[in-house]
């Protein structure tokens, strides 16, 4: 049997309350994912605690946070070697600080618009010197070698309903 427990390197997607998560709600809308559950998203580093983007950049935060908020974990779901594991970990840590961007929000509906933006949409929404938080985490997979989606998406083209969807087509949930 697999152990579902969170470890650190797992991420998970978490409900958001408030305006927050009903224009996050929206956004994903937009941009065609349907009016998911889930609205954040972040990456456990250990010792209770994780990494999220927030408006204010990227921060550490107690895992405690969430308590009585719905979560949705990959733990046991994406498998992970230990060696992936502190690399996405180390990774997570190394993007503490970086800006919040809600304008990876519009970017990433005009580009599932088919807005003509090219290139220079997609080096904005593949930029590590902003993301939101499913580009966090999605990021820090990357920087680990590993590769959530294989769908040719391009890089940083993830919403926190995506990272659901992820888990959830594991689970066949």
């Amino acid at each position: 049997m697999t152990d579902t427990s969170p470890r650190p390197g797992d991420f998970a997607v978490v409900r958001m309350d408030g305006r927050t998560g009903r224009l996050i709600r929206i956004g994903q809308f937009l941009n065609g994912d349907g009016f998911s559950d889930y609205e954040h998203a972040f990456v456990l580093v250990g010792d209770g605690l994780l990494v999220e983007a927030q408006p204010g950049g990227a921060a550490l935060s107690p895992l405690s946070s969430y308590d009585g908020h719905p979560v949705l974990w990959s733990s046991g779901r994406i498998p992970l070697t230990d060696d992936q594991r502190a690399a996405i970990t180390t990774a997570a840590r190394s993007y503490l600080g970086t800006p919040y961007s809600f304008a990876d929000y519009l970017a990433l509906g005009a580009a599932r618009l088919r807005l003509p933006a090219g290139p220079l949409l997609r080096r904005y929404v593949a930029s590590t010197k902003h993301m939101i938080c499913s580009q966090l985490v999605d990021q820090c997979y990357q920087d680990a070698g590993v590769h959530l989606f294989d769908d040719h998406r391009w890089p940083g083209y993830v919403t926190p309903a995506d990272l659901a969807n992820l888990i959830n087509r594991r689970t066949g949930g």
